[in-house]
């Protein structure tokens, strides 16, 4: 859980309240009834508080308020790293008066840390990179590419061009664009490469 849980937090972190539960919802629908069950599902909930709040949304706030508020009620402070009586506390408020959600949303933090995606590891970052290739409307299978390759660079093919540029990827929010340009380009070419080499031996190059 600690990847999803900390790449949820970033882009949550980052402003993104509508893409986070993206970065958990994939782990959550595989998990059994159960605390992590209801951490998660918690968790997405209360993002989902804080965008309906954004978008004025009052009484959709106020009502996910009080839902998310049932399932976080008796799990353990900190649950799995995350400071879940400051999400309670701010579910409370915001059930009594849900334009306390639109003034103060508060950070999320995992191990006393506030997370933000300088500070994802390698998988954690792999998977706030797929939730903002969706949801910047980038080619998720070009993303998917890029980080196929990464890995097998950090398994020891040698190099790191594409860890850095999937790392750049979702670091650079402000280059994103030029950055994914050049993502693409390098997947393109290396496809081209594998293409010309499988048609050497398949008779077709």
């Amino acid at each position: 859980m600690r990847d999803h849980l900390r790449a949820g937090i970033a882009v949550y972190n980052e402003g993104r309240y509508h893409a986070a539960h993206d970065a958990w919802e994939e782990y959550w629908l595989d998990l059994d009834a159960g605390d992590d069950e209801r951490f998660l599902h918690g968790l997405i909930q209360f993002t989902a508080v804080v965008h309906h709040a954004s978008e004025e949304n009052w009484s959709g706030a106020q009502g996910l308020a009080e839902s998310a508020t049932e399932y976080l009620d008796g799990l353990s402070d900190p649950y799995h790293g995350v400071a879940v009586d400051e999400v309670r506390s701010f579910l409370a408020a915001t059930a009594a008066d849900p334009h306390h959600a639109a003034t103060d949303p508060p950070t999320l933090t995992h191990e006393d840390e506030a997370v933000d995606y300088d500070a994802l590891d390698f998988d954690a970052t792999v998977i706030a990179a797929g939730v903002l290739a969706e949801t910047g409307r980038y080619d998720e299978a070009v993303v998917a590419d890029a980080v196929a390759r990464a890995r097998s660079e950090l398994d020891g093919d040698g190099g790191s061009q594409f860890a850095g540029m999937v790392f750049s990827f979702v670091r650079e929010r402000d280059q994103r664009p030029v950055v994914y340009q050049r993502l693409r380009d390098h997947v393109e070419l290396e496809q081209q490469k594998d293409d010309d080499v499988r048609g050497l031996f398949d008779g077709s190059g």
